[in-house]
């Protein structure tokens, strides 16, 4: 890339960065923590949807997906459209009744007794999940995929750091107003120019998907694939539901709308843009590499990019897809900081007096932390399939919280934590010990059901064995 279009580039990520503060500009802001992290909520359907899609669509798809270069992959975008209807019909109204800053509030006010201990169980859980896996993951793919792109000149490191900073400047200086506008008007070119990819892609090797494997092409996966397709009906169905109707990073973009009836059109405009455009962008180009280049893996989609596109969209597409990274880190620091600022700061340090200062140096850690870690990643086989794993360590444990709370009357914040706990260890003994040595065969979905299925049973049973014997009121 010359530096015509590295020019090009950053003078559309300046254009994005003018446009958003053209349009936040004039926002009154009163420094609280609904000013800062839930963007007053004075933002229309519009930037819900593309809050929701941008912070989801990231290299973590776009490279993590393409890079397994099948369309069974398709299957986790395709399933998300479930998820988003169940955000919006279920759990938006709860969310918006019970006027969550944070999705752990919402335990909070459910569980009977001492609470505190599962609200910030889950809320460190979150925090992990974000400044150990997603962040350093999402810096890190979008660096290959842009130090792909720029033929290798640019060293990785060097481009995780300016996402890093570009993000974290948005978070400190605009909150989650600043990023929701942002994400949707990145969102607007990073959707465009992916469609763009997929017919250049496709007219590369003249619309013709012959000679490429019958397993890349099917949507049924076998036993041994990343995604079997029995897994759709067992653990699919629990992985959308726990990450667009009870995880933070999504959930705070349904809540900056001023009403339920917003809220709704914003989550349903994201389900139309899920089920009709992302998986075709995140699976069709990996496909169509895997004709041109073979099994590149990860690389596959900045491989692809680099050969196909025009010399003068190169510099546009390499904004877009900084702007996509950008977005979606920003998304999940604002996130990450709001739930250090009204979960934790509290009760550790003290009342907050300027939620500006405190997300400004929770940021600039945060930030830190998980650019240090990107290294750590260069040594995946596959993004995608690595993040999915990992995330079982949470995911399933906290959406039992959830079920657990709003299924069932009087149980305890205790055992609800202990259940919780149970999940985590569960999961991690399966990931780290059973699977690898044999011990165990499920597929990693199946398991999450069992992880699910038995953390709310353990909930349900130590709340008994507590009201049994007289613990349940007593305080940690």
């Amino acid at each position: 890339m010359n530096g015509i279009q590295i020019a090009v580039a950053l003078g559309l990520l300046a254009l994005i960065a003018l446009a958003t503060w053209v349009k936040v500009r004039g926002s009154r802001h009163d420094g609280s923590e609904r000013d800062v992290y839930l963007a007053g909520g004075g933002l229309s359907w519009l930037y819900v949807a593309g809050a929701i899609t941008l912070t989801n669509l990231s290299t973590d798809q776009l490279v993590g997906m393409n890079g397994n270069q099948m369309l069974l992959l398709a299957w986790w975008e395709i399933s998300g459209f479930v998820g988003l209807l169940i955000l919006a019909f279920v759990f938006v109204p709860i969310y918006y009744r019970h006027g969550c800053t944070t999705v752990t509030e919402l335990l909070e006010r459910r569980y009977a007794g001492e609470t505190a201990s599962v609200r910030l169980l889950i809320s460190a859980l979150f925090l992990f999940g974000n400044v150990l896996i997603y962040l350093p993951a999402g810096l890190y793919s979008g660096a290959l995929f842009l130090n792909a792109l720029f033929g290798g000149g640019v060293p990785l490191i060097a481009l995780a750091a300016f996402l890093a900073v570009v993000s974290a400047a948005y978070t400190m200086l605009g909150g989650l107003r600043a990023v929701a506008v942002m994400d949707t008007y990145s969102g607007f070119g990073v959707l465009g120019v992916a469609l763009l990819i997929v017919l250049l892609a496709l007219s590369a090797i003249g619309w013709d998907l012959s000679g490429i494997p019958p397993e890349r092409l099917t949507l049924i996966g076998d036993a041994n694939s990343p995604i079997p397709f029995h897994t759709l009906f067992t653990g699919m169905i629990f992985i959308q539901i726990y990450y667009w109707s009870t995880n933070q990073n999504i959930t705070q973009k349904a809540m900056i709308a001023p009403n339920v009836r917003e809220a709704r059109r914003g989550v349903l405009a994201a389900a139309v843009v899920r089920i009709l455009v992302i998986p075709v962008i995140v699976t069709l180009p990996g496909v169509v590499a895997y004709k041109l280049l073979g099994p590149v893996g990860d690389k596959a989609y900045g491989l692809l990019v680099a050969r196909i596109l025009p010399p003068w969209l190169a510099g546009a597409f390499a904004a877009t897809i900084a702007a996509a990274v950008i977005a979606h880190c920003a998304a999940v620091l604002n996130a990450t900081v709001a739930l250090y600022a009204v979960d934790f700061h509290p009760r550790l340090v003290g009342a907050v007096r300027d939620q500006w200062r405190l997300s400004g140096v929770a940021t600039l850690v945060v930030t830190a932390i998980a650019l240090a870690l990107v290294p750590v990643y260069a040594g995946a086989t596959s993004i995608i399939n690595l993040l999915q794993q990992l995330n079982g360590l949470s995911s399933m444990p906290i959406l039992s919280a959830f079920v657990v709370g709003l299924l069932f009357k009087g149980v305890s914040g205790r055992a609800a934590t202990i259940g919780v706990l149970w999940g985590v260890a569960l999961y991690a003994l399966f990931q780290f010990l059973l699977a690898p040595r044999g011990l165990v065969t499920l597929h990693y979905i199946d398991f999450m059901v069992i992880v699910l299925a038995s953390s709310v049973a353990v909930a349900l049973l130590a709340n008994r064995l507590s009201k049994a014997r007289g613990w349940a009121d007593r305080p940690a």
